[in-house]
């Protein structure tokens, strides 16, 4: 039989590890709600755990590597449990268990059970196969259901206790096959949810006291999901929705294509005042030459004169984007030639990395790959550049009053720490403990690299 779920039975015990992107965190968060009606609550430790689960990402260079080393620490912890008469069971999600499949059960037969991002709504009835004394399982397939109608609502408490942000997938998939990713093959082609769902879960979030929703996708912008009226809408209109629901008074929205950003979308930036003034907009590199080797679709020059056609009806939106340096055949030209877009445009935040081939996508077999050493000095370069900016903005904040959203407690004693509408981390002291999970005017003092320092203007919250 599987896990008991009476009045009676113990309560078993279940960890996620999550690896990588805001998706994930979101996903690991629906794992642990899915295995709930089964009798199964939360753990901190792998060690407290009777199922752990590896929720894992692609993304980063050496990301298999990595799990294979987690996996031989949770191979020891199997093996002590044993001893004890106790069974572990040890799962890998997400997009290396997509990647790897059967592999993964070859080079790790500690691995009970691989499931891809597509398939973790089924998760309890693979454990109870596998409680029955059922074989291993890899499941890797793409299904035709749909899993987010397969999920459980988000209980309550448990969102109560994650906090007054949250995430939430609205779109799942990419269709640009730009030539370094991975996620057309771990993660499938795009797929909407309807917009009904996603209300119903934002209505849910904002009931258990959420007060600020990122919307997530792999290409977010593409969303078109299905409306009341059996039309497709836009992201523009959803989070027009979405600003409506009770209690929601921040929207963000992240990763968007800049294919993908229409003018419906460029106006509720200037409308909805719910959406925070901050737009992630990767670009990956200022060559054009290299852009269309990545297959990104767009060129420098059509980004630029999409970010000025956004700051014309936003003048205050603070930039943020992704870069990949040393793509395989990338010159000192082309590298000169994304260092002069970051300096056009002026970045508030960045992310960088070398490029790392990835198996299965076509760059990894291009010839003219870059040493590590030419690609380790272009970034250290250009991360120097994004750094000045970021410096900058962020002393630009200082004399500035602006709401923050404290939704975490600093180091210092009766200190808060919240986020700002440029996402940017805000740290007060003598901050009183009721304005935890509030939006509070807080007057920028300073201005770091990776945070702002500020004092409370008012006693009272602007938002209860």
């Amino acid at each position: 039989m599987g896990p008991e779920t009476g009045p009676g039975a113990p309560r078993k015990k279940i960890f996620v590890k999550t690896y990588g992107c805001q998706m994930n965190v979101y996903d690991s968060a629906r794992m642990v709600d899915v295995m709930a009606p089964s009798g199964y609550t939360e753990v901190d430790t792998p060690e407290d755990a009777d199922i752990v689960i590896l929720n894992t990402c692609h993304i980063r260079e050496k990301a298999a590597e990595k799990v294979y080393s987690e996996l031989g620490r949770l191979r020891d912890l199997k093996k002590e449990k044993s001893g004890r008469g106790e069974n572990l069971l040890i799962g890998v999600a997400g997009c290396v268990a997509q990647a790897e499949g059967e592999e993964m059960r070859r080079r790790a037969p500690v691995v009970d059970l691989v499931l891809g991002p597509q398939t973790y709504h089924r998760l309890p009835e693979y454990v109870e196969r596998l409680a029955n004394g059922g074989p291993g399982i890899v499941e890797t397939e793409f299904p035709a259901d749909d899993k987010f109608a397969s999920l459980p609502a988000p209980e309550r408490r448990k969102t109560l206790a994650r906090g007054a942000t949250a995430f939430l997938t609205i779109q799942e998939g990419c269709d640009k096959f730009c030539t370094f990713c991975v996620v057309p093959y771990t993660r499938g082609s795009e797929f909407s949810r309807p917009v009904a769902r996603i209300l119903d879960e934002a209505r849910a979030l904002a009931d258990a006291g959420v007060r600020e929703i990122t919307l997530l996708g792999q290409n977010v912008n593409a969303y078109h999901g299905e409306d009341e009226k059996g039309r497709a809408a836009t992201l523009g209109e959803l989070i027009r929705r979405l600003a409506a629901v009770d209690g929601i008074a921040r929207l963000r929205y992240t990763t968007s294509h800049p294919r993908d950003m229409d003018e419906a979308l460029i106006a509720a930036h200037a409308e909805v005042t719910e959406l925070m003034p901050y737009l992630h907009l990767p670009v990956q590199s200022g060559s054009d030459r290299i852009l269309a080797a990545m297959n990104r679709r767009h060129d420098a020059e059509s980004y630029l004169r999409l970010i000025e056609r956004i700051r014309a009806v936003k003048p205050d939106i603070a930039m943020s984007s992704d870069f990949i340096v040393g793509f395989p055949g990338e010159t000192e030209e082309d590298f000169e030639a994304t260092l002069a877009l970051i300096r056009e445009v002026g970045y508030a935040q960045a992310y960088s990395f070398k490029y790392s081939p990835r198996p299965g996508t076509p760059a990894a077999t291009e010839e003219d790959q870059l040493p590590e050493d030419v690609k380790s000095e272009r970034l250290q370069r250009l991360q120097a550049l994004l750094g000045e900016q970021q410096i900058a903005f962020n002393e630009a904040c200082a004399g500035r009053t602006m709401a923050v959203l404290f939704d975490r407690r600093g180091r210092g004693e009766s200190q808060l720490v919240g986020r700002s509408p440029y996402l940017q981390s805000v740290y007060v002291d003598e901050a009183p403990e009721n304005l935890f999970g509030k939006l509070v005017d807080v007057t920028i003092e300073e201005g770091h690299r990776n945070s702002l320092r500020g004092r409370l203007r008012w006693k009272e919250p602007v938002l209860a």
